[in-house]
Parts: C-alpha cells; structure tokens; sequence
C-alpha cells in the first residue's frame, strides 16, 4: 500500500490526479503577473521553474522571489523545480551549481516540494534528499527523456531507484515516436504504482501522449500538468480542459 504523501491542503496518491501549473516568469514582475489568474483556474499545485527566473544562481534574490511567491499563492501547494538544460531546461549549470541551487531553495523555507533530478552523483542526489526532508521539504525526483521512450522495464527501473534514493514521489516524463511507445510508458506506470512503495507521476510528452496526461488515476499517475498560460513541457493541456476531462475518467 502506497502512502499519501500530503502537500498543504492536497494528498499525493489518493482520489484524482492533482493538477499543478507552472510559472515561468524570468523576473519577479513576470512571476508576480502570473499569479492571479492562476488562482482563478485553481489549480492543486503550482511549480515555479526557477531555471527561467533571472536570478536564480543569487541564492539571497531567489529567496526573496521564493517569498513573494510563496506569500501571493497563499495556500496553494508550491513546487520548486530546477529543471537542467539535459533535461529540458533553460540554463545550462554545472553539477555543483544545480546543488547550490537546490540548497538555497531548501534554506529558503517557502517551498513545500522540491524536485531533484535523479541522474547526477548518488552521494549528492541522497544528501540533498535528506536535507529537503529534514526541513520537511517533500522530494519529487525526476527524469526526462525528450528524445525517446525507454522499455517498460527500463522505466519501471529508473522509478523504482529513485524510491531507493529516498524520494517522497517518483517521476518520469519520456517522448513517444510511436502509439507503441504512449502504451509502454502506460504499462510501465501500472506496473510501478503496483509495485513501488511510493506515489508516481509519469508522462508522455507531445500530441501523441496527451492521452497519458488525463488516464493517470487508471494507470497510476498521481499528478497531472496542465496550462493557465505559458506551457513549460510539450503536449500539457489547459487547466480548464482538463479537469473536466479528469473528472470524466474517474474510477467509481
């Protein structure tokens, strides 16, 4: 049995799928600006990507834009992501950099998740786990393949280490060339949200793998990414389609 992983006011791992939205503001204005109509579509969960923010190698300028943030969502969840250039990012940063980063983030105090991209040094990835949970820091780690769809047993593989790694929730996101590839990307996330001890999220980006983004509660997928604005992946769908389209899928 998986536990619930609660978030604020929302539970990872029961009911519907969550629906988060990004903020890809590059300054504090943009940021800012992004906010109301945000809580307008009432999301479960934003995700501020701090690779697009201007000032997120100055550890004192992104807490400041951390609070401000944190203060003008009032009690929407927030999740806080580095996303590197491999992996779909904005800016490119050495390994070292990530990690300061991500350490900033955490003494910064206004997140409630934050995301630790699984493919870096192990010794850094399980030190840096530790310091989000014990500042009650809830981790989602990640992977992103935006060239390919590994095998079910390869992504099923890769989930299962980050729960090994001490993640809260597991994530991977992967492009499909083909329906083939939509469908092993769904049996790979049947298989580890039967499997795995912790909640998963997983994703087939582009047109071709939308349908992954609204099947998530029969499959497994406990959080979905939608749009008020700007997209910050291929193939997210816009918050007020689909939370309907959620809603029509759900288990009874």
């Amino acid at each position: 049995m998986q536990p619930v992983i609660k978030l604020r006011n929302i539970e990872l791992g029961t009911g519907r799928p969550k629906i988060a939205v990004p903020i890809t503001g590059k300054t504090v204005a943009d940021i800012l600006s992004a906010v109301d109509p945000i809580k307008a579509a009432k999301p479960d969960l934003v995700e501020w990507r701090i690779d697009f923010f201007d000032g997120v190698t100055d550890a004192a300028k992104l807490q400041d834009a951390g609070q401000q943030l944190r203060n003008a969502l009032g009690d929407i969840a927030l999740l806080t992501t580095f996303r590197t250039k491999g992996e779909g990012g904005e800016l490119a940063l050495a390994d070292a950099d990530y990690f300061k980063v991500c350490q900033a983030v955490i003494a910064g105090k206004f997140t409630d998740a934050l995301d630790v991209e699984r493919y870096h040094e192990e010794k850094d990835v399980k030190q840096l786990v530790a310091q989000a949970q014990a500042a009650n820091v809830v981790v989602i780690m990640s992977n992103h393949d935006f060239d390919k769809t590994p095998s079910a047993a390869e992504i099923v593989k890769r989930l299962t280490s980050m729960v090994d790694y001490g993640a809260d929730v597991a994530k991977m996101a992967v492009m499909p060339q083909s329906a083939e590839d939509v469908l092993t990307l769904l049996s790979a996330t049947n298989i580890a949200h039967q499997s795995l001890s912790r909640p998963v999220i997983t994703m087939s980006m582009g047109d071709l793998g939308k349908v992954t983004r609204i099947a998530g509660e029969a499959f497994g997928s406990c959080l979905s990414f939608a749009t008020v604005g700007a997209a910050s992946a291929p193939g997210q769908i816009a918050l007020a389609h689909l939370r309907p389209e959620l809603e029509d899928l759900k288990l009874n």
